[in-house]
């Protein structure tokens, strides 16, 4: 019998669950997640800037911000054919959706055209579609569905007492709005959050609490690690400690219990085995690739290696078209394990 989706968690409740014994908690989120997925299959996205850098929000996380002084370099939006040779690119490495990722705080009118043929080039090549490019109004949100836009991520980032601490040109309802905007155009929602920026164990029960009594659950709830950038206020905040991470995978697991739960920024911090306790948590989906947006990410040949110790294989879409795209990654990790410096998990 599977687990009901809820969504009318109380904080008390979130508290009590990340309060079990590791075991138990673990336990616990595997189990769920066996109800609702084949436990060893993970979905596999790879994430592209298409527009780097001087972003006016301050979030103080962001090395893309424009208030801060980062040393990252700023790009305009990038044109519509570097694009798709960079979607089709992952679609041969195996990635079953590519996602967009613009440093705005909106999009401009101007700008439309150019994302709206990005999304039909990608869309046509059968790969799923994703993009973030910051608050949209209900009729940017209609256009990017109306071109086939499968996904859009728009992140609470933190809990709402804890947000003004990171953010301030933008409002916590601001955020939700957007999430409605995506909703009501009948597109699916990527939105997680932020761990590791300060917050109390109560901001992160408080976060997941949010993101579960929303009206739908998060097709896809990316779990971010902070990564500390020089020169962003967050870049001397004290590093969150592995298991209170890994109990985070595991409560979001439990009460989202049909979401995509996404290992996201951070994995390049992350050793195999606290990864694969992640994915034992429930866990299973990651950006692939060695770049998030503008933040190391492991290195692709590494994930193949992980995964084949682990025996997991990319999750496969329904339609058979798209077969191929997570079998080329099946097949790189097989291949992985026919080399010499494989070990298989003893």
């Amino acid at each position: 019998m599977s687990t009901a989706i809820r969504h009318d968690w109380s904080l008390a409740e979130v508290n009590a669950l990340f309060a079990l014994p590791f075991n138990d908690l673990v336990f616990q989120a595997q189990t769920v997640h066996r109800q609702h997925f084949t436990p060893n299959e993970v979905q596999v996205s790879t994430l592209l800037s298409i527009k780097t850098g001087a972003c006016a929000e301050d979030c103080k996380y962001c090395p893309q911000s424009g208030h801060y002084n980062t040393g990252l370099e700023r790009e305009r939006l990038l044109e519509v054919e570097k694009v798709l040779r960079q979607a089709q690119a992952a679609k041969e490495k195996g990635a079953t959706r590519f996602c967009m990722g613009a440093a705005w705080s909106n999009p401009k009118q101007r700008d439309m055209p150019y994302l709206i043929e990005m999304v039909r080039g990608v869309k046509a090549m059968g790969l799923e579609t994703c993009m973030t490019l910051g608050m949209i109004d209900p009729e940017q949100a209609q256009s990017l569905a109306s071109a086939g836009l499968d996904y859009y991520n728009h992140n609470l980032d933190t809990s709402p007492e804890f947000y003004g601490e990171i953010i301030t040109t933008r409002t916590y309802q601001d955020r939700l709005d957007t999430l409605q905007h995506v909703r009501d155009a009948g597109m699916k929602v990527c939105c997680g959050g932020i761990l590791g920026m300060g917050e109390s164990a109560n901001d992160r029960s408080a976060l997941l609490m949010q993101l579960a009594n929303l009206p739908e659950h998060p097709e896809s709830v990316p779990i971010n690690m902070l990564v500390k950038v020089q020169g962003t206020p967050l870049e001397n905040v004290e590093d969150m400690d592995a298991f209170e991470f890994i109990r985070a995978i595991a409560v979001a697991r439990i009460m989202m219990p049909a979401s995509h739960v996404r290992l996201s920024a951070g994995r390049s911090r992350m050793n195999e085995q606290m990864q694969a306790l992640c994915f034992m948590a429930g866990a299973n989906s990651i950006f692939y690739g060695d770049k998030l947006l503008t933040t190391d990410n492991p290195e692709a040949d590494a994930d193949m290696q992980l995964f084949a110790k682990l025996g997991i294989r990319p999750e496969q879409r329904q339609d058979v078209s798209d077969e191929a795209h997570a079998l080329a990654l099946a097949d790189a990790i097989k291949e992985q394990q026919q080399t010499p410096l494989y070990h298989a998990a003893g």
